[in-house]
């Protein structure tokens, strides 16, 4: 069903117009006048305008025009007398998507209507498509033998074909966007869009409005009336990350949308129905977050349909080697790590979980270069900080010795150019200096470089 507005300075044809588009399912207002549209248009959207050309004293010309303006992506079917042609050209080069002409074959307007309607709906699947199209790194399907990685596959083959909404939980790290596409992807909105929002990274005010959308002059700078990311989801999941971090005035709102499955733009007191599957994930307990008074109840038992949890990398360390070979490949390499590294990688406790993993292992693909991936690349905890039970690996422990080492291939590989090799360790260049002067490394132009950049 669409939303289209019928304009004609015959009232008659207003009514048959609005009689056989109703019939096909869509809603309709009709106006009798270029104005009277144009004041229609600017309260409230809508997907197609059927307008007449030949009106007074506002043309369909001048409608043309203030629907573009007023909202770009409305298609503009017009209406003209037969033989008149070149005005129906003209109308199209102002931004028309096709005209029709006079007397109206009622179902050639409802195939023409149908066909803009698709066009519009084309578009907004495109934007939706350009949101998501950022996908994880190292693939998108889900890595692992290990028995709890095989529960949670088997969890997902559960819920993926119901509509049922779904809390992710786990650690940060440690996959739960790729859960999320791992259920749309089994679900009956495969083909459908899937688009992705972590709550943390966006202000509630600004959230709110990229959630749920907003009206024209509902704020400075709303110069249009936009759709927010629900209803570009349409057909599709939308995957709340982060959930926790929303504030009270989107809870409000996500609950509304879950009991109800409507929404209202941030200044459009319209109601709209919005047709998508939401899955939500937190990494940090919710149930903390109520006791706190910051997170509220009725919304977590809404969210919490069925609980998913992902496990943290520490509990399946037997996908270690399958997860770096996986990792590896996605940088073109068909090496696998040494069996040295894997066993100083399993006696790792991997705080960072998988995307640490994933850090790892592109670091020991830059620094090994055109060369095979040597243990002396993979560094491990590159932040230096000591974590409760991370286990120190085995082998020689002379820290020093395996930093100077390590600093100096670094170095090499960066051609000198101690941004690069900062970079490749994972650590800033004021750090990397201060390690080059602890262990005696520096030379006179790196202490020379050192005093221009505290300059």
């Amino acid at each position: 069903m669409a939303r289209i507005l019928v304009v004609d300075d015959e009232e008659r044809m207003v009514r048959l117009l609005q009689g056989s588009l109703r019939n096909q399912g869509h809603e309709v207002t009709g106006v009798t006048a270029g104005q009277e549209a144009l004041d229609l248009v600017r309260r409230e959207p809508f997907d197609v305008v059927l307008t007449d050309l030949r009106m007074e004293p506002v043309d369909g010309m001048a409608v043309i025009a203030g629907v573009k303006a007023e909202s770009p992506e409305t298609a503009v079917v017009v209406l003209t007398a037969y033989g008149e042609v070149e005005t129906a050209v003209a109308a199209m080069n102002r931004g028309a998507c096709q005209y029709l002409t006079k007397p109206c074959n009622f179902d050639e307007v409802a195939l023409v209507v149908q066909q803009a309607v698709d066009q519009s709906e084309l578009r907004r699947q495109n934007r939706a498509l350009r949101r998501s199209a950022a996908a994880l790194p190292g693939g998108r399907e889900l890595v692992g033998r290990a028995p709890a990685m095989q529960a949670l596959k088997e969890l997902i083959a559960k819920v993926a074909p119901s509509e049922a909404t779904v809390l992710i939980r786990g650690e940060s790290g440690s996959g739960k966007e790729l859960v999320a596409r791992a259920l749309h992807a089994a679900s009956p909105r495969a083909e459908g869009p899937f688009i992705a929002v972590n709550c943390a990274a966006i202000p509630e005010t600004l959230l709110e409005s990229e959630l749920f959308g907003y009206r024209k002059g509902a704020f400075t700078g709303a110069d249009s009336d936009r759709e927010g990311l629900f209803e570009a989801a349409r057909g599709g999941t939308l995957f709340l990350d982060e959930i926790g971090e929303a504030g009270p005035a989107v809870q409000a709102k996500l609950l509304r949308v879950l009991e109800e499955r409507k929404i209202n733009r941030v200044g459009d007191p319209r109601e709209r129905e919005v047709d998508v599957r939401v899955v939500a994930a937190t990494n940090r307990p919710l149930e903390q977050a109520i006791a706190a008074g910051s997170f509220r109840q009725d919304l977590y038992y809404r969210l919490l349909v069925f609980p998913v949890d992902v496990p943290p990398l520490r509990q399946r360390l037997e996908d270690l080697p399958e997860l770096a070979r996986s990792f590896l490949q996605g940088f073109g390499r068909r090496e696998e790590l040494p069996a040295s590294t894997l066993r100083r990688m399993r006696a790792y406790a991997w705080p960072g979980n998988v995307r640490e993993l994933r850090n790892l292992v592109e670091r020991a693909h830059i620094l090994a270069g055109s060369g095979a991936v040597r243990d002396e690349h993979v560094l491990l905890d590159v932040g230096g900080a000591v974590r409760p039970g991370d286990e120190a690996p085995p082998g020689d422990l002379n820290l020093e010795k395996h930093e100077r080492r390590l600093i100096r291939a670094a170095l090499a590989r960066a051609g000198g150019n101690k941004s690069l090799a900062a970079r490749m360790l994972g650590i800033t260049r004021r750090t990397l200096y201060s390690r080059l002067k602890l262990l005696g490394l520096e030379d006179p132009a790196s202490r020379a470089e050192a005093g221009e950049q505290a300059d």
